[in-house]
């Protein structure tokens, strides 16, 4: 039915003014909708109430154009001008879009050629030094740790020394010893890096560093056991730092493991130690240099023969300063001995020990032409009674009071008598002496027999009562004490 109403209505689109807008079509949706509208209409609707509506829909649709226009003018214009290069752009596209597809195989061969010249499993070295530079860093606060140890060990060694040097309280020598502890920790780290990684440059150079800095650190060791007023305690902390320091000094000095040849076990150390107390021993009686030269003046007195009141004095210089002389080496020889055997007790010989001990154990004389060295402590006290005996032999003649020869005498007798609990006493070196001392004349050689045979019975006697008293004998037997003085003072 809408054919029809169509063809009828037709003729009158040509009448009305269409030259602004385009005659509907037939089979248009919105057309045939409305001319289905129009065939349900009556007449008087038709004439009266649908143009009213037309120009009502006219202008409502006018009205949105209007503000479609107003709100999207911009974007309609925009759209305007691409829609008229999009007649130039597509050709370009086109153009493009072949170049890229001619582009692609030359793009896939290249970047198969990157994947095997820098692939993972491939040798190059770029990529070498790409993975060492993130590797370091990854790890560059440990290489950092590396770098500062030592700094870190010389810092600790630094601190040990001062400490060492101004130490005379039990916070400093603590300090000392914590020091040094942490030294050697960083010390043993360092070689165990070493040893981990002995083909890495830069643990090779740190561990050349820690090497000189522990030489410094037993210079510093050495040093402190040169120092006044050094114990037990802290000797043998510092022997055994000197131990892990400088492990070739504590290396046996026998010629073979298996000998058992008189030898020693303390290797090096020994010998350091003894020369280092020495050293300490000698600055001590170097610190008596100006009671020396007045003894000296009084030597050079008795050597001319001036022999008046005014010009000598008897020896009185002298007396005081072997008086003071007596005193430093009989307390500072029993102690360095006292400390050597504490500290090296393998080195003393063992029960039984024999130099000519002979068996399968021992090599050949052909095979062993170099015998292992003794220890360092057999000759010592042989070396610190020469010191002794030359400065008496040099200033004993000079005391010419009898009393006062009799006190030094007593006291060097005491000094024998303190190494004698030691192993060195030299009390039958002092007969020597006094031969040494003693004049050409008869009278002179008998006056100091009897000098020293009066010396000799009041120390045996002096003697015998220490002993008696640090024996702790009782109150009881007070009178066999008495009567055992008596017999002593007979047998004198």
């Amino acid at each position: 039915m809408a054919d029809p109403l169509y063809d009828l209505l037709a003729p009158y689109f040509d009448a009305s003014d269409v030259s602004a807008r385009p005659i509907p079509a037939a089979n248009d949706p919105t057309t045939t909708a409305y001319l289905g509208r129009l065939s349900t209409l009556s007449l008087s609707s038709l004439s009266s109430s649908e143009p009213h509506s037309l120009a009502q829909s006219s202008a409502s649709v006018v009205r949105n154009l209007q503000s479609l226009s107003k709100r999207s003018h911009k974007s309609i214009i925009s759209s305007s001008t691409r829609l008229n290069t999009l007649s130039t752009t597509l050709p370009q596209l086109a153009t493009h879009t072949a170049e890229l597809q001619d582009a692609l195989p030359l793009l896939e061969s290249s970047s198969e050629e990157f994947e095997k010249t820098y692939g993972r499993n491939s040798e190059n070295e770029i990529l070498d030094r790409r993975r060492k530079a993130m590797l370091l860093a990854r790890n560059v606060d440990r290489v950092a740790d590396i770098l500062e140890l030592p700094t870190l060990l010389s810092s600790a060694i630094s601190s040990a020394g001062g400490a060492t040097q101004g130490a005379g309280t039990a916070g400093t020598s603590g300090l000392s010893s914590a020091n040094y502890t942490s030294a050697l920790d960083l010390h043993a780290h360092i070689k165990r890096l070493h040893t981990l990684y002995p083909n890495v440059g830069l643990v090779r150079e740190i561990a050349a560093q820690a090497e000189q800095e522990m030489k410094g650190m037993a210079t510093n060791l050495v040093a402190s056991l040169q120092g006044q007023g050094i114990k037990l305690a802290g000797a043998m902390r510092t022997i055994g730092w000197l131990r892990r320091v400088a492990p070739e000094l504590d290396q046996a000095w026998s010629a073979s493991a298996k000998t058992k040849s008189i030898g020693t076990n303390e290797g090096a150390l020994g010998a350091l130690f003894l020369v280092c107390r020495l050293a300490n021993l000698l600055a001590m009686l170097e610190a008596l240099d100006p009671l020396r030269e007045l003894a000296d003046q009084e030597t050079a007195r008795r050597v001319n023969g001036e022999t008046g009141k005014d010009t000598w004095a008897g020896g009185q210089q002298t007396e005081r300063y072997l008086k003071r002389y007596l005193e430093i080496f009989r307390e500072q020889s029993f102690a360095i001995i006292s400390m050597y055997k504490s500290i090296f007790p393998s080195a003393l010989p063992a029960p039984g020990a024999s130099g000519d001990e002979s068996g399968a154990g021992r090599p050949a004389v052909g095979d062993d032409q170099l015998q292992p060295l003794p220890s360092a402590l057999a000759t010592f006290p042989h070396h610190l009674v020469e010191l002794l005996s030359e400065t008496l032999r040099k200033y004993l003649p000079n005391v010419q009071d009898k009393s006062s020869r009799d006190s030094l005498l007593t006291q060097v007798l005491y000094c024998a008598g303190s190494l004698g609990r030691l192993g060195g006493d030299f009390g039958m070196l002092l007969a020597l002496l006094r031969d040494e001392l003693g004049g050409d004349d008869d009278s002179d050689e008998e006056e100091g027999e009897e000098e020293w045979v009066e010396v000799m019975k009041k120390h045996r006697v002096q003697a015998s009562r220490l002993e008696l008293l640090a024996s702790g004998v009782g109150a009881g037997r007070r009178d066999s004490r008495d009567s055992q003085h008596k017999e002593v003072s007979a047998a004198g």
